[in-house]
């Protein structure tokens, strides 16, 4: 646990304190996103803060690759030359968006090239397990569609939550940090090799984003200076995450034949450890895809009606919305390994109960809504819904 705390301290160190030169590049270079009605932020943000994030990883790895215990994950293996490279792809492709916006078909085809990359290279996955039924092994012509397939969905689903301040970083940073948990577990108890990446990657991508989270989280506006966070990490950022989620997920999941004996009646498959513990940006992609599709709108056309916005819509203020989502990975990723420690399902109840009391919260105690609201959060809250100053709805072209 040592060689992992140093590699996690490294990738977080070295990633907040390179944000503060790329923010000040940003700034330079003109890599500003300016408020509109699509954003909630209300000043002039420097985007690009995925050069930081990028950074950092790099270092972690390079750190790790010194490392004696992390010795068979880089000694005869192409898997972490073949992340470098599509994390370099994927990398690249965000920054050119954030830099000058760049279509939704070269963004996916930026995608697949990551994930060809990643396929080509050896990390993929081989076979996964139907919940209480066997394992699955994928054929030769089924690897490389899969491949792509998770690699584009998680950086998608990363990507689409990366709406308000702290959000994306701070879900990634628990879902990362829980599955970092349960590949070591598994490590400890012989079902993953000593060279299996996933669990490195896991705690580097845990680090970067605590690293980036200090500069990303909402702040509170006062004396001349508007509320908000200092930098965003842009799609550069969002799609470097959802890579290096998928690559951890995809050798350790996909790799993991035997099932895993310590609970008596509650399992669930390595595989779709990822649905849970990242539950919260998948299922907010689901709902998007349908939305969009039920309205006829493109794919790639963005609106306000994500799992956050809606939380903001109810009345809670950015910061708080930001927490209760953060509250809601951390309770599925402890639904999720809890069971894998214990030898029982009952272990699943205290966590089940906290899940209870927080969607309690979320939408039956915002009876404090607008009525107890401070002037920030009913600010919010009108620009959301789109209401005018006095609350009746604001009139816009072609509505009346």
């Amino acid at each position: 646990m040592l060689a992992y705390g140093v590699v996690l301290a490294v990738a977080a160190l070295s990633t907040y304190l390179l944000t503060f030169a790329v923010r000040r590049g940003a700034i330079r270079v003109g890599a500003v996103v300016l408020p509109d009605e699509r954003r909630v932020h209300e000043a002039p943000m420097p985007t690009a803060g995925g050069l930081a994030m990028f950074a950092g990883f790099l270092l972690a790895m390079g750190v790790a690759s010194q490392v004696g215990q992390f010795r068979p994950v880089f000694d005869g293996s192409s898997e972490p030359l073949g992340v470098v490279l599509g994390a370099g792809v994927i990398f690249a492709v965000g920054l050119a968006d954030d830099l000058k916006e760049v279509s939704a078909p070269a963004k996916l085809a930026g995608q697949v090239l990551a994930a060809s990359i990643l396929y080509f290279l050896g990390v993929t996955m081989f076979y996964f397990r139907v919940p209480f039924a066997d394992f699955i092994v994928l054929s030769p012509d089924l690897v490389p569609l899969l491949t792509v397939l998770w690699v584009a969905g998680m950086a998608n689903a990363v990507n689409l939550i990366d709406g308000l301040d702290g959000l994306a970083a701070g879900i990634v940073a628990i879902a990362a940090g829980a599955f970092f948990v349960y590949g070591n577990r598994l490590g400890n108890v012989g079902l993953l090799s000593a060279g299996n990446v996933g669990p490195l990657l896991a705690i580097i991508t845990c680090g970067v984003c605590l690293g980036f989270l200090p500069h990303n989280f909402h702040r509170r506006g006062g004396l001349g200076r508007p509320s908000g966070a200092r930098i965003m990490m842009g799609d550069a950022g969002a799609m470097l995450l959802g890579l290096l989620m998928a690559a951890s997920t995809m050798v350790v999941g996909g790799r993991t034949a035997d099932q895993f004996s310590g609970q008596t009646y509650f399992f669930f498959a390595p595989l779709f450890i990822p649905f849970f513990i990242l539950g919260v940006p998948m299922l907010d992609t689901a709902f998007a895809l349908v939305r969009r599709a039920a309205r006829r709108r493109r794919v790639s056309e963005a609106d306000k009606d994500h799992l956050h916005h809606r939380l903001m819509r109810l009345g809670h203020g950015h910061r708080r919305a930001v927490v209760i989502l953060w509250l809601w990975t951390a309770i599925l990723s402890g639904l999720v390994l809890f069971p894998t420690f214990a030898n029982t399902g009952n272990a699943v109840i205290p966590f089940a109960m906290a899940g209870l009391g927080v969607a309690l919260y979320t939408y039956f105690h915002p009876g404090v809504r607008r009525r107890h609201a401070t002037p920030e959060t009913l600010a919010e809250v009108i620009a959301l819904d789109g209401l005018d100053a006095s609350g009746r709805r604001a009139s816009s072209p072609g509505r009346s």
